[in-house]
C-alpha cells in the first residue's frame, strides 16, 4: 500500500479534544457514482497500548480500500498525539467517536454507507454508536470482549447491554460480530451463549477455529476473507 494513499489527520471536535488519526484514501479518483463510503476503526483499550497502527486492524485495511471505503483510524483520547484522557467507563470515547463520524461525514461529503469497525475494547465503544439517519450504518464487532466487560467499563455492563440490544433490534442495523474460540479473555462457552441469546436480531455472528483474541496466523486471514465478504 502506497503511502500517496494515506492523509495524517489532527482533528479538533467540538469538546475541544483533538484526535490524532489516519485517513486512508481508496484507489478511485474523483467522486464515487453512488457516494462516497466511510469506515471508523476503534483500536484496543488503551491501558493496555491499544493504538490506531494495531496490527489486527492493519490487516484489514486493504479489505476496505479495495472496496472503495474512506478509512479513518485514530487514536482514542489520551493516546499518541491525541489530547484527554481516557476515561474508565468508556462513555467519553463514545462520545469522540461520535463526534469524529460527524466530521468525517461532513469532510469526505456524499457519504451513503458508514461501517464501524471496533476490535477487542473497541468494539465496545463502536456499539454504542446508533444508526445514523439517512446513511447506511453497519457495525463490525470483532473479538468483543465479553468476558472482561464489567472491569473494561468500570462495572457498567448493564449500559453496554442495552445498547447492544437496542442496537440489534433497530430495523436498520446490521451488524457483524466474530470471535475466536481460542480467545484467552472470553471461554467458548460464555461467547456461545451469548450469542444464542442475540439471534433475533439483524446480527451476523461467526465462530472462527483456533482463533485467538489476537488473530495470529491463518485465523487472521480467514477474519480478513470473511470482513471482505461481509461489507456492504
Amino acid at each position: 500500500m502506497s503511502l500517496e494513499q494515506v492523509e495524517p489527520l489532527e482533528i479538533r471536535l467540538p469538546s475541544d479534544i483533538q484526535l490524532q488519526g489516519d485517513l486512508w484514501k481508496p484507489s478511485f479518483s474523483g467522486h464515487a457514482r453512488d457516494g462516497n463510503k466511510l469506515a471508523v476503526c476503534l483500536h484496543p483499550w488503551s491501558w493496555l497500548g491499544g493504538r490506531k497502527e494495531d496490527p489486527v486492524l492493519m490487516t484489514l485495511l486493504h479489505s476496505m480500500l479495495s472496496q472503495d471505503y474512506h478509512v479513518i483510524c485514530y487514536n482514542s483520547r489520551g493516546v499518541g498525539g491525541s489530547t484527554g484522557w481516557a476515561s474508565f467507563t468508556g462513555f467519553s470515547e463514545a462520545e469522540d467517536l461520535k463526534a469524529l463520524v460527524i466530521w468525517a461525514m461532513e469532510t469526505i461529503s456524499d457519504v451513503h454507507s458508514v461501517v464501524l469497525v471496533g476490535y477487542s475494547y473497541g468494539s465496545l465503544i463502536a456499539s454504542l454508536h446508533p444508526v445514523l439517519s439517512s446513511v447506511k450504518t453497519s457495525h463490525i464487532f470483532l473479538s468483543y470482549p465479553l468476558g472482561p466487560r464489567a472491569w473494561l467499563t468500570l462495572f457498567r455492563s448493564s449500559s453496554y447491554t442495552a445498547a447492544l440490544n437496542e442496537l440489534i433490534q433497530h430495523p436498520e442495523s446490521r451488524i457483524l460480530i466474530i470471535y475466536g474460540d481460542s480467545d484467552e479473555f472470553t471461554s467458548q462457552s460464555k461467547y456461545r451463549s451469548w450469542a444464542s441469546s442475540l439471534q433475533d436480531g439483524n446480527v451476523e455472528i461467526v465462530e472462527v477455529k483456533n482463533a485467538s483474541h489476537f488473530w495470529h496466523g491463518g485465523s487472521g486471514r480467514e477474519l480478513v476473507g470473511i470482513v471482505k465478504k461481509w461489507l456492504p
